[in-house]
């Protein structure tokens, strides 16, 4: 027996075994969970302009997208994934739980067009007169609390309020007046005050609605789906339960059948799934239902390349080679085949990415990972065990590799 070698495979298995259970937990911990495993919802948007007759245009379409977006950071909801589809779509996924769906619509389509107008309706001062996210919350000499606005052009508004002297000043968010102050002097230094019987999460609520501004184009729903969160919850739970159960049993299988190769056959696929979670929380992606389909397919693949790499050693084994031998020419004679059935899902995989979208991208590049891991883990590392112990030659016997010695052709 040649130890060096054993102890070689004792310390790589070890050594790997030793990583895998130190850093799983975190990596299982980091996942993030897609809408239709956490539970949230899905919306196709159809944009329009806002004045009729001009057209949508495609810078107009991506910054709808990005106002779209900060209203959901706004909301604290983490990940949206929203995107533009074709010249007039956009399509946004969240992953919201238990969060209030229905108010999280209504402040994505919500203008928030604030305008400040004379007692006669004419507009004196619009949403870009004012400082982009200058709204907050202030408190006037009784403690009441009041929404300042900081203005650009802080002469213009001295001069609007100069003209309307005596008069009142309505302020507008939407079509509806949420203040109407009377103005009794010229107001200097650039920052505008709505007033009125709000509590602090009332101003609060006020001043983030006009944070947000208003979206660059009118928005109708084509198509939404929701997902609940304890219907994404059970999904995940049925999955990840059907998942072990079949890990294990394909564990099993790859024991009983092949043995010492089976023995390979389980580190390697141990190490590919921990290597899959890692780039995946090294890619920060998010993990969905499609995604687990292609994990599970990954999976699948990657013990079809042991069970060829097995078979073709045994094969060898039979026509009376040695087990050295039967090692370097099953693996030469596999790796064709492998390779064969590896490109041509890389092949499917990309195109399904370039013409997909959202999940279906989702799949395509996880599918895609499978692949290029599985050839590391499935192909070479098993080759570089198995030739350990087959060189160490602690098992030497055929019936360690699942050949009896009645079938080997030269004996």
């Amino acid at each position: 027996m040649d130890f060096k070698r054993i102890i070689t495979f004792l310390l790589t298995v070890i050594v790997t075994f030793g990583v895998i259970a130190w850093t799983s937990p975190t990596l299982v911990k980091n996942i993030k969970l897609g809408l239709d495993l956490k539970g949230g919802f899905e919306i196709l948007y159809v944009a329009e302009p806002i004045e009729a007759g001009k057209d949508v245009t495609k810078d107009a379409l991506v910054e709808t997208a990005r106002s779209l977006e900060k209203r959901v950071d706004a909301q604290g909801i983490a990940e949206p994934e929203i995107t533009t589809e074709g010249k007039d779509r956009i399509r946004v996924r969240l992953a919201t739980g238990d969060a209030d769906e229905e108010a999280i619509r209504k402040t994505l389509k919500k203008p928030a067009d604030l305008t400040f107008r004379d007692p006669s309706g004419k507009v004196m001062l619009r949403g870009n007169d004012f400082v982009e996210g200058g709204a907050s919350v202030g408190y006037n000499e009784t403690s009441q609390p009041l929404v300042q606005i900081k203005l650009k052009d802080a002469s213009k508004f001295e001069k609007v309020t100069g003209d309307l002297i005596g008069q009142t000043l309505g302020i507008y968010l939407d079509e509806e007046q949420i203040s109407n102050p009377g103005v009794s002097s010229a107001i200097p230094g650039g920052v505008a005050t709505i007033t009125g019987s709000f509590t602090y999460e009332e101003a609060k609520s006020l001043a983030d609605t006009i944070n947000l501004g208003a979206l660059p184009l009118k928005l109708t729903e084509k198509y939404s789906q929701s997902v609940g969160a304890s219907l994404g919850q059970l999904s995940l739970e049925q999955t990840v339960k059907a998942g072990l159960i079949g890990s294990v049993l394909i564990l099993i299988f790859m024991l009983v059948f092949y043995r010492i190769p089976g023995v390979i056959a389980a580190i390697c696929l141990i190490t590919y799934v921990w290597l899959l979670l890692l780039v995946f929380d090294w890619m920060n992606a998010t993990l969905t239902l499609p995604g687990i389909a292609a994990f599970v397919l990954g999976i699948g693949m990657a013990v079809d390349a042991n069970i060829i790499t097995f078979e073709r050693i045994r094969e060898e084994l039979r026509s009376g080679k040695s087990l050295l031998s039967s090692l370097k020419a099953g693996s030469k004679h596999s790796f064709r085949t492998i390779m064969d059935a590896y490109v041509t899902n890389i092949i499917a995989s990309a195109v399904l990415y370039y013409i997909g979208n959202g999940a279906i991208r989702g799949f395509a590049l996880i599918s895609i990972l499978s692949v290029l891991l599985s050839v590391i883990t499935n192909v070479f590392l098993s080759r570089i065990l198995l030739s350990l112990l087959i060189k160490g030659k602690a098992f030497n016997k055929p019936s360690y590799y699942g050949v009896k010695e009645g079938e080997i052709r030269g004996l």
